[in-house]
C-alpha cells in the first residue's frame, strides 16, 4: 500500500448514494481508496445528533486521516433521505455547517460538502482547503 492515497467520505446509509459519492471521490481526488463512514442522515446527525453519535463518528475520522493519512473528507447529504428528509436547500445550510465542523477538527485537510441530488448526481455545496502557511 506504500503510496497509495485515501479520501474518506462521511456518507448517508442509503445505499442509492454510495456508488455517486464513491465515484466522485475517486474521480475528483485521484484516491486510490476511499473509507466510508456511514450513517443515517450524516449532515443531520453531525449538526443535530447526541454527543456520542457525533463523537463516534469524529472518532471514525480520526482514524482514517491518522491511520490512513486521508488527505481529503467529504461529507454528503442526499435528496429523498428517509432519516433527514429535509429540502434541498436545508441540506445544504447543514452541509455547510458539517463542513465547517469537520474542518475545525481536521484543519490540515481539504473538507467538501455533497448533496446527491434527484437524478443521483453529485453536486458540489461548498469547500474548505487548507490554509497554507509560509
Amino acid at each position: 500500500m506504500i503510496g497509495k492515497k485515501f479520501a474518506t467520505a462521511i456518507n448517508c446509509i442509503d445505499g442509492r448514494v454510495q456508488f455517486p459519492v464513491l465515484e466522485w471521490l475517486l474521480n475528483d481526488t485521484h484516491a486510490d481508496y476511499i473509507d466510508m463512514i456511514t450513517e443515517p442522515g450524516p449532515d443531520h446527525a453531525l449538526i443535530n445528533g447526541s454527543p456520542e453519535t457525533v463523537e463516534a463518528i469524529k472518532r471514525k475520522l480520526q482514524i482514517s486521516v491518522e491511520s490512513h493519512q486521508s488527505g481529503f473528507i467529504a461529507i454528503a447529504g442526499h435528496y429523498d433521505c428517509a432519516a433527514n428528509n429535509i429540502s434541498k436547500d436545508a441540506h445544504c445550510q447543514q452541509i455547510k455547517q458539517c463542513v465547517e465542523l469537520v474542518s475545525d477538527w481536521f484543519s490540515a485537510v481539504p473538507v467538501v460538502g455533497l448533496y446527491v441530488n434527484d437524478e443521483w448526481k453529485v453536486e458540489v455545496v461548498c469547500s474548505k482547503v487548507v490554509d497554507h502557511v509560509a
